[in-house]
């Protein structure tokens, strides 16, 4: 359907104001975008993200996921992740849970890993279909490399604010570590059937550390804004992507950036009568890395962590293996019962947030 019969997102929704940060401010070292940024990832966890120069790269992942969702059902399945903690390949709908009573989700998506992009034509996780390996080189590389670009330069103004020596978060994500780093592209179906409360993708924290969102014109991102109980819209703007912490940032931080409860909802009103594609980058740490946060590297941070509640951000757990109970977790498959659900959250959850 032509991008132009879309309708606008509605005025008359409640919606959550993000800062919009300027990547090329950042970029240029510029203190006050970079104190505006601080104050985004500290406060809310969510801004905007305009001048980052990924459009076309953008536009030709989109046209690579559409290529994907074409093929026969059978042949996608041929690449499913799988229910032992995988999270690259295909999903198909309704293969996770939405929330702990067993919802199931309606959306399907191709996630392909950061390793086997850069390594192309080399194997470090698994293959993919046709329509990914014809586009490795040509479009899922460059987009990988450009966010990649991107959220790394938002982790050394991170870095930086937190005290920090230097180059101490880009070695906790070293390009050269086989990591749960990945890039989705997601399609949704319309849903103008389906209640404005019943979640594509279910209340969660993000696993990594930074995301990178792009939208085409369609709402359905919801943020729960700390200390409220009302779900509010972030409206898509164009040319802007959207960015969020991460658990694993938040984690490293003692708590000081913020990883917030956000969760994926039919689009508002009219827009629910069209189909909603979303492309993401998450970038995660180092599959060795431990999840902890870095107390002797930064007095600000020991600082947080002393006056938080015992034990708040300790998890003993790797990257990897916190990203594998996660996935695994989610998967209908493997549910035994609202535990199952409980043990896929992360740094915050709320029974009744879903």
């Amino acid at each position: 359907m032509p991008a132009a019969t879309v309708p606008q997102f509605p005025d008359d929704v409640p919606t959550v104001p993000l800062l919009v940060i300027d990547y090329a401010l950042v970029e240029a070292g510029n203190e006050a975008e970079i104190g505006r940024l601080w104050q985004a990832a500290t406060q809310l966890g969510f801004w905007y993200l305009k001048n980052h120069g990924a459009d076309e790269e953008v536009s030709a992942m989109f046209e690579m996921g559409d290529a994907t969702m074409q093929l026969p059902l059978e042949e996608k399945m041929a690449y499913e992740q799988g229910n032992d903690g995988n999270s690259f390949g295909y999903k198909a709908a309704g293969a996770n849970a939405t929330d702990e009573y067993g919802s199931l989700d309606f959306v399907e998506f191709i996630n392909v890993a950061k390793d086997d992009a850069l390594a192309y034509p080399s194997v470090v996780h698994r293959q993919y279909p046709s329509t990914v390996r014809e586009r490795m080189v040509s479009t899922v590389a460059p987009f990988v490399r450009k966010s990649i670009e991107v959220n790394n330069t938002l982790l050394s103004a991170f870095n930086d604010r937190l005290g920090l020596p230097a180059g101490t978060l880009l070695r906790l994500h070293a390009l050269d570590e086989s990591s749960g780093s990945e890039t989705r592209c997601i399609k949704t179906p319309p849903s103008q059937t389906i209640s404005q409360d019943k979640a594509a993708i279910g209340a969660h924290t993000d696993f990594g550390s930074l995301s990178f969102l792009h939208h085409k014109l369609l709402g359905g991102l919801q943020v729960l804004p700390p200390g409220t109980e009302a779900w509010k819209y972030v409206k898509p703007i164009p040319g802007h992507a959207i960015c969020n912490v991460g658990d694993a940032l938040s984690i490293f931080s003692g708590g000081i950036l913020r990883s917030n409860l956000h969760r994926v909802v039919p689009p508002p009103k009219a827009q629910a009568a069209f189909e909603r594609w979303s492309l993401v980058f998450f970038t995660r740490p180092g599959y060795s890395q431990l999840l902890e946060p870095l107390v002797n590297d930064s007095p600000l941070i020991a600082a947080a962590v002393g006056s938080a509640l015992p034990g708040r951000f300790s998890t003993g757990a790797t990257a990897k293996e916190w990203f594998t109970r996660r996935i695994k977790n989610q998967r209908i498959a493997n549910r035994a019962g609202p535990e199952t659900w409980r043990e896929s959250r992360g740094t915050e959850h709320k029974v009744e947030a879903i």
